[in-house]
């Protein structure tokens, strides 16, 4: 590049500046200091690429975007280059329809989960491969039936419809359920798990829950299975639909194909249905954790119901228990009543006894005090006056007074000492009412 100069005229100093006295250092300069400075970046390899090599920046320039070209195919190459299979390469075009869209441009590893950039970058790729123009230069034929399969695959994927009626449709991409001794080494979840994944990409409902793993809660797998139960799938089948021919004259066989088509559509899908559930089905009679869920069910139920009658048993043995104290306690009342009725029935026995006694020796002292006659015989009139007066206190006192009585006459035997007790007694009942004044005639 040349040097472009350009003349500048120096500042015009102010009038009467002087350095002598108008120049005011702000600094001073240090002294000067020898360093090693070693050559790096970019740009040093840059120029030591181009003497190395005695290239100029153009050719330079070329070589380096060629490599960097190179680059970037190695690295698509390792992200979604496949080999090819040579079966493949021979398909004609008119059999698209046919063909594994996926497997086309090398993409099998990701099929329903590529992404629109992956299945850009594998079709340029495969187009800078298969290109006729680039096999002629090579000197090859120019058979075109590939690059046209190529195109369609592209065609199919890259639009939104086309490629959700193909992946309804592509069985490379189901996994086949694992069978009952394969899951019963203990790979249970490892297996049935890609089963559902690959499922999964039909729910129309998202998130698609995991099939988890022997940790998982009761509430985690009962919603999965929930789930699959009600599965709400879009999978549709008119990717195998019959080609309607494209006759506006022949109506009625376009209504014919287009009616055939639609059933064909619903048996498929409820065919599918029909192997869901049946799959379903098969991965939870698999799943040792349903079974380790119900016998945990039946042994909770197993202790409550232990419990419930442990209860019932007790409360039972309480009731009984309850009962037998009440009896027990109703016979010893019964018993202390009859007792003490019995005790009652002797002390009244006991105390007619003691009246009957008492009555004996109050009449017997009497007879003692000679019928209150004093000296003589007393006559029959005198015998029966004293003894109803005698009788007739006895009936106006109790037993306790009877006894009383009956002390008071105890050892004495003369007349005189006998009626004075018995005059005292009389005169007693006269004050308390008992008797009447004079009503004992004997007695004085």
């Amino acid at each position: 590049m040349a040097a472009v100069q350009i003349s500048l005229p120096l500042p015009v100093l102010p009038e009467g500046w002087s350095g002598e006295k108008d120049f005011k250092p702000i600094g001073h300069l240090s002294h000067a200091t020898d360093r090693n400075i070693e050559p790096v970046g970019p740009h040093f390899l840059a120029h030591a690429r181009r003497k190395r090599h005695k290239r100029t920046f153009s050719e330079d320039d070329r070589i380096q975007a060629q490599a960097n070209v190179k680059k970037v195919e190695d690295d698509d190459s390792d992200d979604i280059s496949e080999p090819e299979d040579p079966v493949l390469l021979q398909r004609e075009a008119k059999d698209w329809k046919a063909q594994d869209h996926y497997a086309v441009l090398g993409i099998t590893r990701y099929r329903y989960r590529a992404t629109e950039d992956q299945i850009k970058r594998a079709h340029r790729k495969k187009v800078l491969k298969h290109h006729p123009d680039k096999k002629a230069a090579a000197g090859g034929t120019e058979d075109d039936q590939f690059f046209k399969c190529i195109q369609k695959a592209t065609e199919v994927l890259l639009d939104p419809v086309k490629r959700r009626q193909y992946d309804s449709v592509d069985e490379a991409a189901e996994v086949e359920p694992p069978s009952k001794k394969a899951t019963q080494k203990g790979n249970f979840y490892k297996l049935w798990g890609k089963v559902f994944e690959a499922e999964g990409r039909f729910s129309k409902n998202t998130p698609v829950p995991k099939l988890g793993n022997e940790k998982s809660t009761k509430q985690d797998v009962e919603h999965f299975y929930n789930f699959w139960y009600t599965f709400d799938s879009w999978r549709t089948f008119e990717y195998l639909d019959e080609d309607v021919p494209d006759d506006n004259e022949n109506r009625d066989q376009k209504r014919h194909v287009e009616r055939k088509n639609a059933n064909a559509r619903r048996k498929k899908k409820t065919e599918d249905t029909a192997r869901l559930r049946k799959l379903v089905d098969d991965a939870l009679a698999l799943d040792e954790r349903i079974k380790l869920f119900r016998q945990q069910e039946n042994a909770q139920k197993n202790k409550r119901k232990n419990e419930k009658e442990a209860e019932l048993k007790r409360a039972a043995e309480e009731a009984a228990k309850a009962k037998e104290d009440e009896a027990k306690l109703k016979a010893e009342q019964e018993a202390a009543e009859k007792a003490q009725k019995a005790d009652s029935k002797k002390a009244k026995e006991a105390a007619k006894n003691a009246a009957k006694k008492n009555k004996r020796v109050v009449r017997a002292a009497v007879k003692d005090a000679n019928y209150f006659h004093g000296a003589g015989d007393a006559s029959a009139a005198e015998i029966d006056s004293s003894l109803n007066d005698v009788d007739l206190i006895i009936t106006k006192i109790d037993n306790e007074e009877l006894a009383a009585l009956t002390a008071k006459l105890n050892g004495k035997k003369d007349g005189a000492a006998i009626k004075q007790v018995f005059q005292e007694e009389a005169a007693r009942l006269v004050g308390e009412g008992k008797l009447k004044a004079g009503e004992t005639k004997s007695l004085g």
